[in-house]
């Protein structure tokens, strides 16, 4: 009885593989473009609480087509905060080679400021699991070194300590609608972080 078991398996997997490998139809990917775009929106305004048939709306599709393009809430957030994180990865290195070390590592922390305040989902973003969170750290890791080599940062702060740094101030301003306090609060890191005259 185990080998018609395992003959019924054997195609059904195939199918399943073939399935992906298939490219999407013209309207799925229309449609799978407008669900990550809603979802994208919503993350950033709510964070990881707003409801999936929420996103669904804004993306002018039913539940199930959500569904069909990620089958949990985890795997539509996980694709949303990796397209996100691959920003920032990239914004990094663009900046390695900058002529100002310190200006490229401050202008760094400056635009997570101010995507702090438009994205409430940034504190999970710059957490995600995995080899991109390897990548955010060791293209912030070289930001950092190049501003400490050019004396524009303290020689004591390490990236783990700024990753611990970040993630604490994201989440504590999640709250706070009030830019000139989010500024402030971001400005006082950066100073604290400026080596001691």
């Amino acid at each position: 009885m185990a080998e018609p078991d395992a003959a019924v398996a054997r195609p059904a997997r195939a199918d399943a593989a073939a399935a992906v490998a298939r490219p999407l139809r013209a309207d799925a990917a229309r449609n799978r473009e407008n669900v990550l775009r809603a979802a994208r929106d919503a993350f950033a305004e709510s964070g990881y609480g707003v409801p999936l048939d929420e996103i669904a709306a804004r993306a002018g599709v039913g539940p199930g087509t959500v569904y069909r393009h990620f089958p949990t809430k985890e795997a539509l957030f996980e694709a949303v905060v990796t397209a996100r994180v691959q920003d920032l990865v990239a914004d990094a290195r663009a900046r390695a080679d900058a002529s100002d070390p310190g200006g490229a590592f401050f202008g760094f922390l400056a635009r997570i400021a101010a995507e702090s305040a438009a994205k409430r989902d940034l504190p999970d973003a710059i957490s995600i699991a995995g080899s991109l969170r390897e990548d955010l750290n060791a293209a912030l890791d070289v930001l950092l070194r190049r501003a400490q080599q050019a004396g524009a940062v303290r020689a004591d702060v390490r990236t783990p300590d700024l990753i611990v740094l970040l993630k604490g101030i994201l989440a504590s301003l999640a709250d706070i609608s009030d830019p000139a306090r989010r500024d402030l609060v971001f400005a006082v890191v950066a100073d604290g972080l400026r080596p001691s005259r």
